[in-house]
């Protein structure tokens, strides 16, 4: 996981990104990728069956 930080409260899943941060350029350059799950497994022992992806990513302005 790049830039996402994940949690639960309750039996709510909470994901936070720092939009601040950049992880890099998109392979056709059109976009600035900020946060990149890959496949996650929620850390939580009790919601191990559970999994998210998520991309974030912004438009580069011309």
């Amino acid at each position: 996981m790049q830039n996402i930080t994940q949690r639960i409260e309750g039996n709510k899943l909470i994901i936070e990104v720092d939009l601040t941060q950049e992880i890099g350029l998109s392979d056709n350059g059109k976009s600035i990728n900020v946060a990149n799950s890959g496949f996650a497994i929620l850390s939580d022992p009790e919601y191990h069956s559970y999994g998210f992806k998520l991309n974030v990513w912004k438009r580069v302005l011309k």
